[in-house]
């Protein structure tokens, strides 16, 4: 079942279906309303702009700037957080392609996105062509989490043992650390990764 990302911690909750796999981070915000798995991966928050534009990942490298982020996610709180607060303008989209579009078109100066998101979703296709990531990956482990885990409904245990059990396995005999390669090539998606 599609929904936007925002929509998914309610729909969840309304037993509209009984797990979230939409990389979503565990924070502990989102464990107010939801349990989660254990983490499977870990993927940074990078931002995306134009190359060579002179621009830093930090509040002052971004004064004066405006930056798309994805309504409701992790990256939209870091940014509001660390950015907005110090003259830096966050305009927050309900789906990320948007915000692709609106970085083509200027409208933008960069968007702030996990680094797997801007690599396969912008950079590795033709209209990334002059654009890439900005700095190093940002880090505030409070706003952005432990890791992605899959999201469960508060009290849902059995749910809970049968998934953290899978992920052993996939974890132990290969399975993630073989498709972290061959899908997010040079992204330490360790659990431990900083």
């Amino acid at each position: 079942m599609e929904t936007s990302f925002d929509a998914l911690i309610p729909g969840l909750t309304a037993k509209k279906f009984d797990a979230i796999n939409s990389a979503m981070n565990i924070t502990e915000q989102r464990r107010k309303s939801i349990d989660f798995t254990q983490p499977i991966y870990r993927i940074p928050s990078q931002l995306v702009g134009k190359s060579g534009d002179g621009m830093a990942a930090t509040a002052e490298g971004l004064k004066g700037k405006t930056i798309g982020v994805l309504q409701g996610s992790i990256q939209e709180t870091y940014a509001k957080e660390h950015w907005e607060k110090h003259g830096v303008t966050v305009v927050s989209y309900k789906d990320q392609n948007m915000a692709w579009g609106d970085l083509l078109n200027g409208r933008i100066d960069a968007s702030l996105v996990m680094s797997a998101a801007g690599q396969a979703g912008f950079l590795s296709k033709p209209q990334g062509k002059g654009f890439g990531f900005i700095g190093k990956p940002v880090s505030d482990d409070t706003i952005l989490g432990s890791g992605i885990g899959f999201g469960l409904r508060k009290g849902d245990d059995a749910t809970k043992k049968q998934l953290d059990a899978a992920i052993d396995k996939v974890r132990a005999d290969g399975t993630i650390k073989s498709l972290a390669e061959k899908y997010l090539p040079g992204i330490d998606v360790s659990v431990s990764a900083q």
